[in-house]
């Protein structure tokens, strides 16, 4: 179905329905909209008007002598033509400013990042962080455990910590990984976990020497599994208590799905793994299939942030389809630019 042509007019009483519906939850009257309208209209004209954005399929009348409430058609209208050009209101900038620029590192960060989305939206905070090997390094630890495995712990700039147990294919001392650490961190800090690998197979392949021994100790312990995107991306989610309350899952089978789904969070992290790839920096979807009949009741706004210029990750929200889109998006957007310029180390935007 393609996207309406609507005459200013009914364009200006389709948000000022959206709005007044997403402010009160209520079934929107003629009336109200005549008090909201800056156009002197009556009653007759508002309900004319209405009545063809319901014939349009923008709005529908949940009861006989009801009012209108947004379809989902009425909501991604609003957000095109409305809530995309909308912008961060002083009051919010200023909140979201002083909240980010008190945290000290990248937990820190997507952690306040995603109780401000849910905050904003009552739904859920979502941030799905890059994965780690593709992020620089800044310091890496090698740690024997009693069995023989080895502890990697890579620490990458902007603070954010990975470790993961491998067991390498011969046994090592304590003193032979803390040189092989050694080694790494002053000539490799900055690089990428991927980027080590690919450094010490080349290496691999010029030298026989001690320096071959040690790229071949060192591939050991930078276990490919820390390039597995899908492994090494974390989901931190905030806010679940504040979407489970929402009118739309007053249904226990509903709230019962959406709750599997974040429980199961590989659903979500499919979800925003799927929005990087879209070439808008913040991308708004109405309805979600993926999440079953649940899903046909939330909307999904996400937007990418950035670790350097090679590891993307994405942070949204997850919320009920009335939401107040015109500051979800523009804090997404905004809070995207700050969780970046936390992992690059420069100052809040």
């Amino acid at each position: 179905m393609g996207v309406p042509t609507l005459s200013e007019r009914h364009e200006q009483v389709l948000a000022e329905v959206v709005r007044a519906y997403i402010e009160n939850g209520e079934p929107v009257s003629s009336r109200s909209i005549v008090r909201r309208h800056a156009e002197p209209l009556s009653p007759a004209t508002i309900r004319n008007v209405m009545a063809d954005l319901e014939d349009a399929g923008l709005l529908f009348q949940p009861h006989t002598s009801a009012g209108r409430v947004p379809t989902a058609a009425g909501y991604r209208f609003f957000i095109d033509r409305f809530a995309a050009q909308a912008r961060l209101s002083d009051v919010d900038q200023h909140w979201i400013r002083r909240e980010m620029d008190s945290t000290a590192n990248f937990d820190e960060a997507v952690e306040r990042a995603g109780h401000i989305l849910a905050k904003v939206s009552h739904g859920l905070g979502l941030i799905l962080s890059p994965p780690i090997g593709r992020l620089p390094v800044e310091h890496i630890r090698f740690l024997l455990v009693p069995d023989g495995r080895v502890l990697v712990v890579v620490i990458s700039e902007g603070g954010r910590t990975r470790d993961k147990l491998v067991r390498p294919d011969r046994p090592f001392t304590q003193a032979e990984l803390d040189g092989i650490a050694d080694h790494l961190n002053r000539n490799d800090s900055g690089w990428t976990i991927e980027a080590i690998r690919a450094e010490m197979t080349a290496r691999l392949e010029r030298e026989q020497d001690s320096h071959g021994m040690l790229a071949r100790r060192a591939l050991m312990l930078c276990d490919p599994h820390l390039l597995d995107e899908d492994s090494s991306r974390q989901l931190y989610v905030e806010g679940t208590a504040e979407i489970i309350v929402a009118p739309e899952f007053a249904d226990p089978g509903r709230l019962s799905e959406l709750l599997a789904a974040i429980e199961e969070k590989r659903r979500l992290v499919d979800l925003l793994s799927a929005c990087i790839e879209t070439p808008e920096p913040v991308s708004v979807r109405i309805g979600l299939s993926e999440i079953a009949v649940a899903g046909a009741s939330l909307a999904l706004i996400s937007a990418r942030f950035r670790a350097g210029h090679e590891a993307p990750g994405t942070l949204g929200i997850l919320g009920p389809l009335r939401m107040d889109y015109e500051r979800a998006i523009t804090t997404a957007a905004y809070l995207a630019e700050c969780v970046s310029s936390t992992l690059s180390g420069a100052s809040t935007p």
